[in-house]
């Protein structure tokens, strides 16, 4: 059987099924039409660190949010592929806690997209780490996963374990901003072995989801600390005010 007539049989067996309902759909790891149109794909004006939507239509100009006004970040410049909210919600969380590994591909092919316009020449991808006690328990990191995907979209080379996370931190499910910052301050270390990747270089941070930054802010103070280049970070959803 040749390979073209194999998978004509394997899509007989297991048609593609969409991400989000599980309904019947043209090709693997795609959203039918209703969930696409349930699903908040950030464009237009956009905050040059953040990511988040802005007012306007101003594409080529380096706007600022609010939240980013009011607390500067270290990085150079963020994106995020959609807002957390609604269907966007949903494939984050089911990315996250319910083993569905498989939503990572066509994340990071939003992701990627999303961060077209950043300087990538001589870029090094890395996940925000997870703790060992919390990968041990959910068997996988969704950020690594995310990153390995987005560099292979985008060309990129990338370093799983670029970062670890040398203590384990509490949930930050309802903390306020400050205290999200406190808690994972110093959190983030680069690894000794791989230090020597990143140095003089840029660094992409990949995370799943954007809220106060704190995370990423610790992270991209262990790289700029390890004599990184500039930090650009990215993540598959951001959390704003309407969300």
């Amino acid at each position: 059987m040749s390979q073209l007539s194999f998978q004509t049989a394997v899509s007989l067996v297991y048609p593609p099924r969409c991400l989000g309902c599980g309904g019947q759909v043209e090709s693997d790891f795609g959203l039918c039409g209703g969930c696409w149109r349930d699903t908040p794909f950030i464009g237009g004006s956009i905050c040059d660190s953040c990511g988040a939507p802005l007012p306007g239509d101003n594409h080529n100009e380096c706007l600022k949010c609010d939240d980013c006004m009011i607390t500067p970040r270290s990085w150079s410049k963020g994106r995020a592929a959609l807002l957390y909210k609604d269907n966007a919600r949903r494939l984050v969380l089911a990315l996250k806690h319910g083993d569905r590994q498989e939503i990572a591909e066509p994340a990071a092919l939003w992701m990627s997209r999303a961060i077209e316009d950043l300087p990538l020449d001589n870029v090094l991808v890395a996940p925000i780490p997870l703790h060992w006690t919390r990968l041990l328990k959910r068997r996988y990191n969704q950020s690594a996963l995310l990153a390995q995907a987005l560099a292979r979209h985008a060309g990129l080379p990338v370093c799983p374990d670029l970062l670890q996370r040398q203590r384990r931190t509490q949930p930050m499910d309802g903390m306020t901003k400050e205290v999200r910052f406190t808690s994972v301050k110093g959190a983030i270390r680069a690894h000794p072995k791989r230090r020597h990747r990143m140095a003089g270089r840029p660094v992409l941070l990949v995370d799943d989801v954007f809220t106060s930054g704190a995370t990423l802010s610790s992270a991209t103070d262990a790289c700029l600390a390890a004599g990184s280049g500039p930090v650009y970070v990215v993540t598959l959803a951001r959390v704003t005010k309407n969300t």
